[in-house]
Formats: C-alpha cells, sequence, structure tokens
C-alpha cells in the first residue's frame, strides 16, 4: 500500500490554487470540478463537496495536523510570504528551535495549518 494524496477542504478552491501556487510552486495536475491535485499530491476540495460527504461542519483552525514544507532559504520565503500574503495569520513567527532548525508556522486562507522549515540534512 502506498499514500497517494493529502486532501485539504477549502472554501475558494482558486484562490487557495493561487495561494499553493504562488508561496510552494504547485501546479494543478488535475482539476475535476471541486476536487484539484496539485503537485506534490496536494488535493484541494471545494467545502460543499466535503460537507455533503461528512454531513458535518468543517473546523478551521483546528490544529490537528499541518501541512510541512522545507526550504533553504527560509528567511526569503518568509518575506515573501509577508509581501504576498501581508495577512496571513500566524502560529509562530519565524523561530530558531534548540536543535538549530529555523521554522515559521501559519494557516493558509482555510485554516489549515502549514510549517515551513529548514532541512535538518
Amino acid at each position: 500500500m502506498k499514500l497517494k494524496n493529502v486532501l485539504i477542504v477549502v472554501k475558494d478552491i482558486e484562490k487557495s490554487r493561487k495561494f499553493y501556487h504562488d508561496l510552494f510552486g504547485l501546479d494543478v495536475v488535475l482539476d475535476n470540478d471541486g476536487n484539484m491535485i496539485l503537485t506534490e499530491g496536494l488535493v484541494l476540495q471545494d467545502e460543499k463537496i466535503w460537507r455533503k460527504f461528512l454531513r458535518q461542519d468543517v473546523i478551521p483552525q483546528n490544529n490537528s495536523c499541518e501541512l510541512y514544507f522545507e526550504e533553504k532559504d527560509i528567511e526569503g520565503f518568509v518575506e515573501k510570504l509577508e509581501n504576498q500574503y501581508p495577512s496571513i495569520q500566524y502560529v509562530s513567527r519565524l523561530m530558531t528551535h534548540d536543535w538549530g532548525q529555523k521554522v515559521v508556522r501559519f494557516y493558509d486562507p482555510d485554516g489549515n495549518l502549514i510549517e515551513v522549515g529548514t532541512p535538518m540534512t
């Protein structure tokens, strides 16, 4: 068995596609009317479809999982984030862990938690 994708729920699929392209360079692999697969295996699903499947409300900023990206030039990434998305909501601004890794945590426009860190290798 193999993990194929990670799906996140979004209110505005086009706005989210742009966000993940602008910041992470992810491109559309397949656009299937409310389900969009991006490179690296990230799937965006329209909130209306997700609620119909689950018959429950979506809880943004639930902090139960995060998307993790690595970036060597993390200062440059943070500058790009702040320039392109100045109203981004941070969980933790750029910091350095005791073990030397620099990380920043923030929410995407739909409240999905994202961490960007410097590579550990």
